[in-house]
C-alpha cells in the first residue's frame, strides 16, 4: 500500500469514529413539537380544499365583496410618492423609527390637543407591527415594571398576548369578558376580576374591536373600567389593531385610551398599521408611551431605545414610510379616512345581511350580537362540534372558538354561510 492510501485509510477510519456528529448526544433532544399556529394552518386546509363552495373566515384580513386582498388607493398614491423620490435610499433608520411617523402615531391615538402631547409625556418608538409593539412594551415591563409580576388578559383574547407576556417572564391570567349566555360583554365578571387582584397588576385592554368577541364596553363601562383601575392602582396596556377600521370614525375608535390619559393614567398603546392600512406585510406598527413627566419620558425612552437596538438594531422602512406620509398630509389623510369608511361599512353590511337572513331562515336563538359586535371578528356562539361540521360538510373554515371574519363574507357567499349555520345549530349538538 502507497503512503497516501495509508493516509487515505487512516483518514476514513477517523471520520467514522464514534465522535462523527451523526453519533454524538443532540442538544435540541428533549425539544418537544409545537403546535401549528391556529390561524395559519386553518389557512392552509383552506388552500389544499378543492370545493368551489370552500369558505374562510378564519384570516383577519379585510376583503373586497370579491374576497380579493384591498390596497387602499390613498396606499398607492403614498407608494408612488416613493416611488419616484429620487432622494429616498436604503439607509438604515433611526433606532425608534423616523420621528416624524412615531410622533404622527402617537398623535392619531392620543388626539392632536392631548394633555400628555402637549406637556411632553409621550414617547414612541416604531415597531414591527402590533405584536412587535406589544412584545417590545412586554420585553420593557418585563425589566422595568416592579409592582407587579402578573399581566392579565380577557378571556377569551388573541392568542398572541399569553405567548408574548408569558415568555418574557410574567404570570399570564385571564379575567373574565365574554358571556356566553348574552353573548355580550361579562361586565360584572371583569370589574370583580379587577378589584380582586392584587394592586399594581398589568391589564391589557383592547382599545376597540375586542379581537376574537367583537364585544366592546360601552363609554360609562369605560369610565367604571377606570374607576376601578385608578383605585387598585394597576397598569392599562392598550393593544389597538383596528383604530379607524372598527367604526370608521378614527376619534370614537380611540375614546377609551384617550379618556384614560385624561383620568392622568400612565399607560402603553400598542398600535398596528395592518388592518387600518392594509399594510399586513410590511409590519408598520407604533408603541405609544405615556407617562407622569418629562423626566419619566426621557428615561423611558432611553432604555426602549437600548431595548430595540438589541433585539432588532432599527425598524424597517418601507411601510413606515407610507403611513408617514398619509398622516402627515392633509389632503392623502381625508382621503384615507374615505379608505376607512369603505372598509368598516363592508364590515358592517355584512353584519347586517347574515342577521337577516339568519331571521329569514327563523334559526333558533338570538342573533343581535351579529350586529351589537363592531369590528372584523364575530363570536358566533358556535361550539367546537358545529364548527367540525361545517368544515367537512360546507367546506366553511373558522377558528374551534366559533370565532369568524366578517370580511370572509360577501354578498356571493352569505347566504350559503347562512343557511349552513342555520343548519348545525338544528342539528348539532
Amino acid at each position: 500500500m502507497s503512503p497516501l492510501s495509508s493516509r487515505l485509510g487512516q483518514i476514513s477510519s477517523h471520520l467514522n469514529s464514534s465522535t462523527t456528529p451523526t453519533t454524538m448526544a443532540s442538544a435540541f433532544s428533549s425539544v418537544p413539537l409545537a403546535p401549528p399556529d391556529i390561524i395559519f394552518h386553518l389557512t392552509a386546509q383552506y388552500k389544499a380544499d378543492k370545493d368551489p363552495k370552500k369558505v374562510n373566515v378564519g384570516v383577519g384580513a379585510f376583503r373586497t365583496d370579491k374576497l380579493q386582498p384591498y390596497v387602499l388607493p390613498v396606499v398607492k398614491k403614498a407608494d408612488a410618492i416613493l416611488f419616484n423620490d429620487e432622494s429616498l435610499d436604503h439607509e438604515y433608520q433611526p433606532i425608534a423609527g423616523q420621528p416624524s411617523y412615531t410622533k404622527a402615531a402617537a398623535r392619531l391615538i392620543l388626539g392632536k390637543d392631548s394633555p400628555a402631547i402637549k406637556e411632553n409625556r409621550v414617547a414612541a418608538v416604531q415597531t414591527i407591527s402590533g405584536t412587535g409593539a406589544n412584545h417590545t412594551g412586554a420585553a420593557f415591563l418585563a425589566q422595568f415594571y416592579k409592582k407587579s409580576r402578573t399581566v392579565y388578559i380577557s378571556n377569551p383574547t388573541w392568542a398572541n398576548h399569553r405567548n408574548i407576556f408569558s415568555m418574557v417572564g410574567f404570570e399570564v391570567k385571564e379575567y373574565p369578558y365574554w358571556n356566553p349566555t348574552t353573548r355580550g360583554l361579562d361586565y360584572s365578571g371583569l370589574i370583580k376580576a379587577m378589584e380582586q387582584a392584587p394592586d399594581g397588576g398589568i391589564f391589557i385592554l383592547h382599545a376597540c374591536a375586542h379581537n376574537p368577541t367583537g364585544v366592546d364596553p360601552t363609554r360609562d363601562q369605560w369610565k367604571g373600567i377606570a374607576d376601578v383601575m385608578q383605585k387598585k392602582n394597576h397598569f392599562p396596556f392598550f393593544d389597538c389593531a383596528y383604530q379607524g377600521f372598527a367604526s370608521g370614525d378614527l376619534d370614537s375608535d380611540a375614546w377609551a385610551v384617550r379618556y384614560f390619559v385624561d383620568r392622568g393614567f400612565e399607560l402603553f398603546v400598542a398600535q398596528s398599521f395592518a388592518k387600518n392600512f392594509g399594510l399586513y406585510g410590511e409590519r408598520a406598527g407604533n408603541l405609544t408611551i405615556v407617562t407622569k413627566s418629562t423626566g419619566e419620558t426621557n428615561t423611558v425612552f432611553s432604555q426602549i431605545e437600548k431595548l430595540q437596538r438589541a433585539e432588532i438594531s432599527n425598524p424597517p422602512a418601507y411601510g413606515a414610510r407610507i403611513v408617514d406620509i398619509v398622516l402627515n398630509d392633509p389632503v392623502l389623510y381625508a382621503e384615507w379616512k374615505e379608505n376607512l369608511k369603505y372598509m368598516s361599512n363592508r364590515i358592517i353590511e355584512m353584519r347586517k345581511a347574515l342577521y337577516g337572513r339568519l331571521i329569514e331562515l327563523k334559526t333558533p336563538g338570538k342573533w343581535n350580537h351579529i350586529t351589537d359586535q363592531i369590528g372584523m371578528f364575530s363570536f358566533t356562539g358556535l361550539n367546537k362540534n358545529q364548527v367540525t361540521v361545517l368544515k367537512q360538510k360546507y367546506h366553511i373554515y373558522m377558528t374551534d372558538n366559533g370565532r369568524i371574519s366578517m370580511a370572509g363574507l360577501s354578498t356571493t357567499n352569505v347566504n350559503y354561510f347562512a343557511t349552513a349555520l342555520d343548519d348545525v345549530v338544528r342539528t348539532v349538538a
